[in-house]
């Protein structure tokens, strides 16, 4: 296995199943992507984070409190995910889309979605922070999170709160300025603190 196969993996949340089921088709023509979950149902957004780990998750806003001043910092905290990208179908205040890394529009064609998540990537691959080493418990809970564990996962390893681990993995990556699974899997193989081989 090399870098280059390790997909980015999204989860896509939106009441209709006929939008999951579209965009999952759309952002799967991409060997870039993969769909590791799509759900209609609020309420199991942060459920299937916790289990999937995305890169990134498009979202309906009108699923989540977008309006709430400070929702986005909770609904990070919520998921674990940084990456949130409002799908768009009707019409939502410009002011409440500043809070979300991109927005996809039901009109953007294949090409401009794909597009806008491979931003979204790389953005997040070259805010790089200088000058701020991980801590040995950091460098641990990379190495898990490259292994593919969950957040509930790495709190029972080293016996600590699920809010804990995910305080660990949003110093991970504020420090390494990369914030999807695939980049930190990246940056963990590229820093020698793991092998390819140990990825699953």
């Amino acid at each position: 296995m090399n870098t280059h196969e390790i997909k980015t993996k999204i989860l896509v949340a939106d009441f209709s199943a006929v939008i999951c089921a579209g965009i999952h088709q759309i952002v799967e023509s991409s060997s870039q992507f993969e769909v590791v979950c799509t759900t209609t149902d609020p309420l199991q957004i942060t459920h299937m984070s916790g289990i999937h780990n995305p890169d990134i998750i498009l979202v309906n806003p009108q699923m989540v409190d977008f309006r709430k001043r400070g929702f986005m910092d909770k609904f990070q905290s919520d998921t674990g995910c940084t990456n949130i990208v409002a799908i768009i179908y009707q019409y939502i205040e410009p002011e409440a889309l500043k809070n979300f890394a991109a927005t996809i529009n039901i009109t953007d064609n294949e090409e401009l979605i794909i597009k806008k998540l491979q931003q979204c990537i790389q953005i997040t691959l070259s805010e790089h922070t200088e000058g701020n080493e991980l801590t040995m418990r950091e460098k641990e809970i990379l190495v898990a999170i490259a292994q593919g564990k969950t957040n509930k996962e790495i709190a029972d390893m080293y016996c600590i709160s699920v809010h804990t681990a995910i305080s660990h993995r949003k110093n991970i990556v504020r420090k390494t300025g990369i914030k999807s699974v695939s980049g930190l899997t990246i940056y963990a193989v590229l820093n020698n603190l793991i092998d390819m081989k140990d990825i699953e």
